[in-house]
């Protein structure tokens, strides 16, 4: 994946040219990690290209986003848990130090993780493991692509889309 979707990774996923979208959620689009040496590493990222905070966002919009993150990271759980027995959990994270934009890392952790970073924030990885060409996102992650993209339409169809803070179940009650 090349080219300078990068530079402007908000405003090339409202016009669908950021390659790494997986899905339009409701306040922000769910994309795949640049970089998978944890495989299923995503991120949320906000739909307006100005916000910079959490608390920038109206209360409802800010309900939204966060419902948004809650599906994502359930839907990154679901596809590892079946995808590697030594699955552990996911860590959502929302920090805003690098990016000027509202974004949230959702990072799931495994077993096999080296005992030196295991128990750590994942910024703590080597630098070697951001920039190695083995795991770059590519081709190579298709299935896992296709798979949070299908956990999150699953999750949405099932009724847990939220659009002002209030879950909201399909078919009454």
């Amino acid at each position: 994946m090349t080219g300078d979707w990068r530079m402007d990774r908000i405003a090339t996923a409202l016009r669908g040219e950021n390659p790494t979208v997986l899905r339009r959620l409701t306040a922000g689009f769910a994309v795949i990690g640049d970089v998978q040496f944890l495989p299923g590493y995503s991120v949320l990222l906000v739909d307006e290209p100005d916000v910079q905070r959490l608390s920038d966002l109206p209360r409802s919009k800010r309900l939204s986003f966060l419902s948004d993150m809650d599906q994502l990271g359930e839907a990154v759980e679901r596809v590892c848990r079946r995808l590697d027995p030594a699955f552990r959990r996911v860590n959502l994270e929302i920090l805003g130090n690098t990016d000027p934009f509202l974004h949230v890392h959702v990072w799931p952790r495994f077993e096999w993780e080296p005992a030196d970073v295991a128990g750590k924030p994942v910024w703590l990885y080597p630098r070697e493991r951001w920039s190695a060409e083995q795991f770059r996102i590519g081709p190579q992650h298709d299935v896992l692509r296709e798979a949070i993209g299908s956990e999150l339409d699953q999750l949405r169809s099932a009724g847990r889309v939220i659009g002002d803070g209030q879950p909201k179940l399909i078919g009454g009650v």
